[in-house]
């Protein structure tokens, strides 16, 4: 278990007004680096005034005659260059950083929000993930998610969580620098059930929960964080390790551009979170994950995503909301296995349990012992080395056809 040994830090990490009109005057035009991969899609947000207080300052510098105190003053005090940042890799190693920094070894990943691209710090060598999300909130927001963020490393000792390394906003997007994973519990999954047409044994089924829910405790009693996307791609997993991520400043930025969508079709919402009379903003709490956990395990055990495809936003209300429970019922599982994630599927929030209680079910028990660790280790290791050998590409989703539903529970 990690060690807690100090008082739970609440950060303000709710998502984002963006409805409300910012106090700065910016226009979004298309544009594209030279330094960075153009497939992706980028935009610069210009202010007149802080581009009329960058060139004055310039021109001062070289004619020698600039004095910081002199400046004119702005809305926002006590500026900070925010294309700048610091990169924490250890205790020992710091750095300040910019996008210029990091050379681009290539994507690794591509989303609705952004990409995440593998990337090295030429100064120190070290290979990293480096996430670009395209980001929409002010400056002040985006101060108050980098100092946040700086709490996140300082204080993160649970091992199940991606480590950060730093972060910078260049030219509207947000760069978030992160510890590379070998794939994705996504890539992981599909790999396995529809390239190998092999099952995850069960063993490691109950190591991978144990792993997500030690993390979504920690950052739940550690920060107040309440994570609001798990998922299948927001695990990651190396040769040896299970690890969460897309919580705190990234999730805020994906909450933030979700607002800007119509997104009602998020796959893993619970339903208080779809159901327009049970849904408000800040009407639910940790157990909104928990039905996410179990639609993720759901997944997982059995290759498929447990839902029909949907049309509309109303197709996916009258399936989650108004449909019947969900069951996992695979004869090859565990009754403690189904039961795990039946409870987490209750439609009912309130009789959902939260982590600490889930924590001491029977199926993820079992995975704490060291022979567990050492097989779950050994068949990680087996996966990721196929994956790396593997070219070929996986679909978004697997709905599990329906003429199928009833010989498929008995794998």
């Amino acid at each position: 278990m990690y060690p807690v040994n100090k008082p739970p830090l609440k950060l303000n990490l709710k998502p984002l007004n963006f409805e409300e009109p910012t106090k700065t005057n910016t226009e979004k035009q298309p544009f594209v680096s030279k330094d960075i991969n153009p497939t992706s899609c980028m935009y610069i947000h210009k202010n007149n005034n802080s581009m009329t207080n960058i060139l004055r300052d310039k021109q001062l510098q070289l004619s020698g005659e600039y004095d910081q105190n002199s400046r004119p003053t702005s809305s926002t005090s006590n500026h900070r260059d925010l294309s700048t940042g610091q990169l924490h890799l250890s205790d020992t190693k710091i750095y300040k950083f910019t996008s210029n920094d990091l050379i681009d070894r290539g994507i690794v990943g591509e989303g609705n929000f952004g990409i995440v691209c593998k990337m090295e710090h030429e100064k120190s060598g070290t290979i990293m993930a480096v996430k670009r999300i395209r980001s929409t909130v002010d400056e002040r927001c985006q101060k108050q998610m980098l100092n946040e963020l700086d709490i996140v490393m300082r204080e993160n000792t649970c091992p199940h969580i991606v480590k950060f390394f730093g972060a910078l906003f260049k030219e509207g997007d947000c760069w978030i620098c992160m510890e590379l994973m070998d794939t994705s519990l996504d890539r992981f999954y599909k790999f396995v059930y529809h390239k190998l047409h092999q099952c995850i044994p069960e063993s490691v089924l109950a190591y991978i929960t144990l792993a997500t829910l030690e993390a979504l405790d920690y950052i739940k009693s550690r920060w107040q964080i309440i994570h609001r996307d798990v998922k299948p791609s927001n695990i990651l997993v190396s040769r040896s390790a299970i690890k969460l991520c897309d919580f705190g400043i990234s999730g805020q930025l994906i909450d933030s551009i979700a607002k800007t969508r119509d997104a009602g079709c998020r796959p893993y919402l619970p339903p208080e979170r779809i159901d327009p009379l049970r849904a408000t903003r800040d009407g639910y709490d940790v157990r909104s994950d928990v039905w996410s956990l179990g639609i993720t395990i759901y997944e997982i055990s059995t290759g498929y995503f447990p839902f029909r495809e949907w049309t509309s936003v109303f197709d996916q209300l009258q399936q989650i909301v108004e449909g019947p429970p969900l069951r996992l019922n695979v004869d090859r599982l565990s009754n403690n296995c189904k039961d795990f994630v039946n409870t987490c599927l209750n439609k009912d929030e309130n009789q959902r349990p939260k982590y600490k209680t889930l924590l001491e079910h029977q199926f993820v028990r079992k995975a704490t012992t060291p022979q567990q660790i050492e097989n779950t280790t050994a068949y990680l290791s087996e996966i990721v080395d196929g994956l790396s050998e593997n070219t070929d590409t996986f679909e978004l989703y697997y709905y599990l056809p329906s003429d199928t539903a009833a010989s498929f529970n008995s794998r």
